[in-house]
């Protein structure tokens, strides 16, 4: 790279940093919501001209009604992949790419350019994406303005754990910020060690691997006093954020990011609010009373792989109070999980199955009493759910009969049938598969 490519990165960092630091520069949410429309307006011409597939989608549509264009999801986004992004990259030639990077731990090559990435395919169907070097540079100024304490030129250590590395990750290494990326596959006894090599000032993990550093630090192995924990790419479950806020000594803070996007992050009150500065997310709602949501996402600032009107499976709940920090973005209370984990149990009245929404599940075991430490709730069909507790052993039965009395008295309250419910000891190893502590197995006919 030459000089002047370089100090024009540079250059576009610090603006993108220093945009991002005060992304909430908004007075109304009328403001924020009509420059929204200004930029997803002048994005549609641009994707129009250089995506085949969404000139086509799109055509004869006025861009004035844009919020009611149809809709994509992750199956025509893979279908469409050739046609979709806006360099000429096929989906064949990439994925033999990202496959190989998994396979070697190798991240580090590109197509033309271009950074491709894997998600971990949670539902099963992975997702690739493509990140061009001036999306890199800006990612990674808007991820470090947002979620970095203090100043960009006070000295960091950021310990990044994740299940693949990326060059969309190492180019938030920069002079006074160093990073190091963890492995997930490796054991948790290197990352132990390594970490009290390293001494970061920042962790970044799935909740799943923090719950072990955290227990680790309980015990004396770990020795670390980072100044700020972000949870990433797993749902921070309520019994995991209050363990960990008590071994770290701190709010635990979250980045909520996909394949489609950098959702949102949390502000210094520990509120997680979408990034409506980089996105809009239109609500599609399960449950408007409650505040229960899917996100229709359009980001309007990758034009590499264009994200538009796309649906998420993922549900939401948002905050029906403003947030103290005084920013007009939508603050959410809690990231769910996915669509795929909603629970169903059939009516009293007439037998038809009645969603029910993982939250419900999580309070039902985290109320039922304080020995249980970890715990997952899996639902293999309609009358039938398997339930993984830690605790005390001597307790075991304890804990099993109030939470098999607390997600009955739920489930009974919301007119349903309880489930059969079998229990068996705690099983989960973090590493290339994420935790989901309610999940659902079988599939809706």
């Amino acid at each position: 790279m030459g000089v002047g490519r370089r100090f024009a990165d540079l250059v576009a960092f610090i603006r993108y940093y220093a945009k991002a630091k005060r992304g909430g520069r908004f007075r109304t949410r009328a403001a924020l919501e009509e420059w929204q429309d200004r930029q997803v307006r002048t994005f549609l011409a641009f994707v129009r001209s250089r995506s085949p597939f969404y000139r086509e989608y799109y055509s004869g549509l006025d861009e004035r009604d844009w919020q009611r264009y149809p809709m994509i999801d992750k199956t025509i986004m893979m279908a469409e992949f050739d046609r979709l992004n806006t360099v000429g990259i096929g989906r064949e030639e990439a994925l033999s790419l990202a496959l190989e990077a998994e396979e070697t731990r190798d991240f580090t090559p590109e197509i033309r350019g271009i950074t491709i990435g894997l998600s971990s395919g949670t539902s099963g169907n992975r997702g690739l994406f493509l990140v061009s070097p001036k999306e890199r540079v800006m990612w990674a100024a808007t991820m470090l303005g947002k979620a970095l304490p203090g100043s960009l030129f006070a000295e960091q250590r950021i310990a990044f754990f994740l299940r693949a590395n990326s060059n969309l990750y190492g180019s938030v290494q920069k002079r006074r910020i160093q990073f190091q990326f963890f492995d997930l596959l490796d054991d948790v006894s290197v990352h132990i060690e390594h970490l009290n090599r390293y001494q970061p000032s920042i962790i970044v993990s799935p909740p799943s691997m923090l719950r072990l550093l955290g227990e680790a630090q309980m015990r004396g192995e770990l020795n670390v006093t980072p100044a700020k924990i972000i949870s990433v790419a797993e749902v921070l479950d309520p019994l995991d954020q209050s363990f960990l806020s008590t071994c770290f000594k701190q709010v635990i803070h979250q980045v909520y990011q996909c394949t489609e996007g950098f959702l949102a992050t949390t502000c210094s009150h520990g509120t997680l609010h979408l990034n409506e500065d980089l996105l809009v997310i239109q609500k599609e709602y399960l449950d408007r009373e409650q505040g229960k949501f899917v996100p229709i996402i359009t980001d309007f600032t990758r034009t590499t792989q264009p994200i538009i009107r796309y649906r998420l499976n993922d549900i939401l709940t948002e905050q029906t109070v403003p947030c103290p920090c005084g920013s007009v973005f939508t603050p959410i209370v809690a990231i769910e999980g996915r669509c795929d984990d909603l629970f169903y149990f059939p009516s009293v009245k007439n037998g038809e199955l009645v969603p029910v929404f993982p939250d419900f599940i999580r309070r039902a075991v985290i109320a039922a009493t304080p020995d249980v430490r970890e715990y997952r709730v899996i639902q293999e069909g309609p009358q039938h759910v398997q339930i993984m507790l830690r605790g005390p052993e001597d307790k075991r039965q304890e804990m099993e009969d109030a939470v098999a009395a607390s997600l009955c008295h739920i489930l009974e309250g919301m007119g349903v049938r309880p489930p059969v419910i079998g229990f068996m000891p705690y099983e989960f190893v973090p590493g290339a598969t994420k935790l989901r502590r309610v999940e659902r197995r079988f599939t809706l006919v």
